[in-house]
């Protein structure tokens, strides 16, 4: 009788939270009395071996040096073929979102110019270079100063030596470059008559992963693309992130059907908080975006999203909600890591 009970206690509380409503549930809502039960020391006396199951071992995240809590803003930008214009742009929606206390901002993915293998060459800029060089990337640094944010600084098409790549840039509040990432995994995709495009055609894949130590804590970057890899994801939370930040323009095929999928994904799986930052639609455009610029928290929860007009959506992360999730579902201590294993080969080869 008390295994049928549990069992149907089990089945109501899935089919709760499966529930079709379209009501979006605020993270506060989710908040239960913390319980810390014997499932933990279950596990290892199993000899499930959990602790092997991420090699080298996954670390905790770091205390956050600012805040637990804080502001994000997710500034969805309409992009168009003036680069100049673009810049002045961002900043505006930069120096908006700061204002209105914002302590992290994110950008779109190629926002200083169109999503396009003809315009990734003329729009890109050489970083290491700085100046004229690289003017989005002088706005970028010199607006995170002068406000005293974190930025996450979307991504644009950076030109080093002869390669192209799709770059994204993370500056502290004191301007500095704290981390650059390229995108691992190119978007090449053929779905006939929906879309075609060969990212590979002109763009030079990155081969590191890219985890930022922040005033606003530690984030995982990703690019678009990189969000349908899972174990990049992992991989940045067996590293200690506390956020996953992902630029991104998926398309109006992929979008509708993944966009939302893929980032409550990623939070639920590795119990973390995903923001993700999109162009707005511009239906005259080649390369159509889906936008919803969105923040999911880490119990996959919708905390906040956009449409697919120019906006800036603005939302609390609270990580203290991590933690929390975290002793509801001790996914760390019940990983069978007698039976499977993520290797971290950059970790591995360190000296860490």
């Amino acid at each position: 009788m008390r295994a049928t009970a549990a069992a149907a206690f089990s089945l109501l509380t899935c089919s709760c939270l499966r529930s079709t409503s379209p009501t979006r549930l605020p993270s506060s809502s989710l908040r239960l009395p913390l319980r810390r039960g014997p499932l933990a020391a279950m596990a290892t006396a199993a000899s499930f071996r959990p602790e092997a199951a991420r090699s080298p071992p996954a670390v905790q995240p770091p205390a956050p040096p600012l805040s637990k809590v804080f502001k994000v803003a997710l500034c969805q930008l309409s992009v168009t073929a003036d680069k100049a214009r673009n810049i002045a742009r961002a900043r505006e929606a930069i120096e908006a979102a700061a204002a209105g206390g914002a302590k992290l901002v994110l950008l779109p993915e190629i926002w200083n110019g169109p999503y396009s293998n003809d315009s990734f060459p003329e729009y890109a800029e050489d970083i290491e270079a700085g100046g004229d060089a690289a003017p989005s990337f002088s706005m970028m640094s010199e607006v995170a100063r002068s406000l005293q944010i974190t930025l996450v600084g979307g991504s644009i098409s950076e030109r080093s030596g002869n390669k192209l790549y799709n770059t994204c840039c993370v500056f502290g509040s004191d301007g500095e470059l704290k981390g650059k990432h390229r995108k691992i995994h190119l978007f090449d995709i053929d779905i006939p008559g929906k879309i075609t495009f060969k990212e590979s055609k002109t763009l030079t894949a990155g081969q590191d992963l890219t985890v930022v130590d922040t005033d606003v804590g530690r984030i995982g970057i990703g690019i678009c693309y990189d969000i349908r890899f899972q174990e990049l994801a992992m991989l940045y939370a067996a590293r200690g992130a506390h956020l996953l930040c992902y630029p991104g323009a998926f398309n109006m095929t992929t979008g509708p059907l993944h966009w939302e999928l893929l980032q409550r994904a990623r939070a639920a799986d590795n119990q973390l908080f995903v923001a993700t930052c999109a162009p707005a639609r511009d239906t005259s455009a080649g390369y159509i975006a889906w936008g919803h610029s969105t923040l999911v928290g880490p119990f996959g929860e919708v905390i906040a999203t956009a449409e697919h007009e120019e906006t800036t959506i603005m939302a609390e992360i609270d990580y203290s909600l991590i933690d929390q999730r975290r002793q509801f579902l001790p996914l760390q201590y019940q990983r069978r890591g007698d039976l499977y294993q993520l290797v971290d080969v950059q970790r591995s080869g360190s000296d860490e």
